[in-house]
């Protein structure tokens, strides 16, 4: 595998970062997950997006353009021969000394990594998962934004160890009002007849590529799209549960904190839309290879 560091390929063993780098001292960065497929990347412009939005947030700048860093994730899945995947993108803040102060470090880093997915089992797509409710709240909005895809994600992940404590691979975070924010990786979907809800934004919800793309292809199939705030109570008694990330993709749930959710099987608008999902990445994204005319 070839990593890209500051405008250079290095090999796996050879790819490494100074100690000093404030991304792993202090969690000073942004990331991006980003799926190819087919040998195109999905979304790339609004994953790039993101990242310069989550930049911004944090006086992070970033020291290559936009066009810059999409060339720069395209040509790294080209150099690993690349058609399905996931891509990790990283800023970090740069070498600086032990002190927090971001000042002292001259110049960000910018790193690539494309290597395959690791998606959920099979038979969880299949039969569903069995998700819980954890007590570690979603960032609020005033401490580390959570509109930020900051590399300090430990708020994320005491939640996955509590899911994982319970038995479960997923769960669901609320905010400090209570209301259901998103899951430790995901994005949370309810289906109540043909109204398709989502926590907003406000709620403390990440503004989801993979969640951007499930709400249009919803409107498409005739769902009302809504994203009002939303409690367990909401939860437990929707038709159908499902999670969206640029991971996972699209996965059903069927049980949330015992309660068994509608059916208990992945319900009609959670296939149909998974289909649509996958018909749609197959064929839209960014090329990472010279796409071939048709003519001779």
């Amino acid at each position: 595998m070839k990593i890209y560091i500051d405008g250079q390929y290095f090999d796996e063993q050879n790819a490494k970062i100074s100690v000093f780098d404030h991304g792993l001292l202090y969690g000073d960065g942004i990331f991006e997950g980003i799926r190819a497929y087919n040998g195109r990347v999905f979304r790339l412009k609004e994953h790039i997006d993101r990242l310069f939005y989550s930049a911004k947030a944090i006086l992070l700048t970033i020291p290559i353009s936009h066009a810059e860093m999409m060339k720069a994730v395209v040509d790294t899945c080209r150099e690993n021969g690349l058609r399905d995947g996931y891509i990790r993108l990283l800023v970090t803040r740069g070498v600086g000394t032990l002190g927090l102060n971001p000042n002292k470090c001259k110049r960000p880093s910018v790193i690539v990594i494309a290597d395959k997915i690791q998606l959920y089992p099979k038979e969880y797509y299949e039969r569903g998962l069995d998700i819980i409710t954890v007590p570690t709240t979603r960032n609020l909005h005033n401490a580390v934004n959570p509109a930020i895809k900051s590399l300090n994600y430990l708020n994320n992940i005491l939640a996955k160890i509590e899911a994982n404590n319970g038995g479960c691979e997923e769960a669901i975070m609320l905010n400090n009002e209570g209301y259901v924010a998103e899951c430790t990786g995901d994005n949370i979907f309810l289906v109540k007849g043909n109204q398709l809800q989502t926590p907003p934004l406000s709620a403390g919800a990440l503004y989801g590529i993979t969640r951007n793309t499930v709400m249009d292809l919803a409107r498409e199939a005739g769902l009302q799209v809504m994203e009002p705030n939303l409690t367990r109570y909401d939860v437990f008694n929707a038709d159908e549960v499902f999670l969206t990330g640029t991971g996972a993709e699209v996965v059903p749930v069927v049980k949330v904190d015992g309660r068994v959710i509608g059916t208990g099987k992945p319900g009609p608008a959670t296939r149909d839309l998974v289909k649509r999902y996958h018909e749609l990445v197959q064929s839209t994204g960014e090329p990472i290879f010279a796409e071939k005319s048709g003519r001779k």
